[in-house]
């Protein structure tokens, strides 16, 4: 019995995919950003050394459903020690633009909080505006466009990483 419900499944499952035909596309999902923040010299501002001021950082989204609502992220590093931030989901997107079904633009508005550090004492917290937009086709939903205190910070290159690089 076993063995008949499983072929009758393995069957209808074979069956949905000799359906499709080569005009369905699959959508590429390009959402995830890294966000590098360095001073005017290109220190990392991540980065704990020793007698030198660093960030920590918390993100808030501006149009979650509470006052306080946390967008998960990464602190990561490449493999020089860079430390950045890696964004991939989390903050609500709201519809900017729907006029055209093939063409629709969202966006999720982001409080991030950064922490100025000296060792372990805290000396300030800096709160600035990161906005993400999305352009969503039947082909494609990306991150098209990055601003960061309303200033154009990453526009969209095809084939190209999400990074956008913050001069504190």
């Amino acid at each position: 019995m076993k063995k008949n419900i499983f072929f009758g499944i393995l069957v209808i499952f074979c069956a949905f995919l000799s359906c499709r035909t080569d005009e369905d596309e699959l959508q590429r999902i390009d959402q995830i950003l890294n966000i590098y923040m360095k001073n005017k010299a290109g220190r990392d501002l991540f980065h704990n050394k020793k007698d030198l001021t660093y960030f920590t950082y918390s993100f808030n989204d501006v149009n979650g459903v509470a006052d306080l609502a946390p967008v998960n992220s990464t602190l990561r590093a490449t493999a020089d020690s860079t430390l950045f931030i890696e964004y991939i989901a989390g903050a609500k997107r709201v519809g900017v633009d729907s006029l055209d079904p093939n063409n629709k633009i969202y966006r999720s508005d982001i409080t991030v909080s950064l922490i100025k550090r000296l060792n372990n004492t805290i000396l300030d917290t800096i709160e600035e505006d990161l906005r993400i937009e999305y352009r969503m086709t039947p082909s494609v939903f990306e991150v098209s466009k990055v601003y960061y205190n309303d200033t154009l910070r990453f526009t969209k290159q095809e084939g190209a990483p999400n990074v956008v690089t913050i001069v504190k």
